[in-house]
């Protein structure tokens, strides 16, 4: 009797961003990192890339990580700061209306994200599961119907738009972390909670299966 030689280890690809609009830090590839560590205390493999904020080199960036990993998931983690939870978005929009200059000082207005491409695209994570999944690990989650028309919906475009991509991607916003918050009333959520929230999102991709049938719209 031959023996069967081990399934591979899963592949996941995690992205963040550099700091942009004059901060020092971004909590996106902070907890993008900090999430490959909890990924492989549970036998996952994973590698976390740090993307440009900025139109033009964003999505080459992703692009050239998605055809060098080949991940089963990919999730791309972006700052929403003001917010208070992590947010699981669901759509992306065939649009670029920024509303400050990217970090090359490109501030497109009412641009696609491909000329030809569709209106909009729905992230493959299953986004309600994801939230869950979140919450039941002690962090504030919600999903969210509009990832902005800033570089995060841009990438998170180019994401689900990408030929062969993963199995199940989808994009994350998450607050800023309260060990680097720009001011104290600025809300916030630990470091720890934030790369908790990628890695349950990760392995709530991995664990396949549809996705909640529960109420998740809001009413504006």
């Amino acid at each position: 009797m031959t023996s069967r030689a081990p399934a591979p280890a899963a592949r996941v690809l995690l992205t963040g961003f550099e700091p942009f609009g004059g901060d020092l830090h971004n909590p996106s590839i902070a907890a993008a990192r900090d999430a490959v560590g909890i990924l492989a205390d549970r036998g996952v493999s994973a590698e976390a890339v740090e993307l440009p904020c900025a139109f033009g080199a964003a999505g080459p960036a992703l692009t050239a990580a998605l055809d060098r990993v080949r991940p089963e998931v990919a999730i791309a983690v972006g700052l929403a700061g003001g917010t208070a939870a992590v947010r699981v978005e669901r759509v992306a929009v065939n649009l670029q209306d920024a509303r400050i200059p990217d970090n090359a000082g490109e501030q497109p207005v009412d641009r696609p994200v491909r000329a030809d491409g569709p209106a909009a695209l729905f992230a493959t994570l299953p986004a309600k599961r994801a939230v869950a999944a979140i919450r039941a690990a002690g962090v504030a989650a919600e999903p969210s119907l509009s990832a902005g028309a800033f570089v995060c919906n841009h990438v998170m475009y180019v994401l689900l738009d990408a030929p062969g991509t993963a199995r199940a991607a989808g994009f994350l916003h998450v607050p800023w972390d309260a060990e680097h918050r720009p001011t104290p009333d600025t809300p916030a959520l630990p470091a720890a909670d934030l790369a908790r929230a990628v890695a349950e999102a990760a392995l709530t991709a991995l664990a396949g299966g549809p996705d909640l049938d529960v109420p998740g719209g809001t009413l504006h």
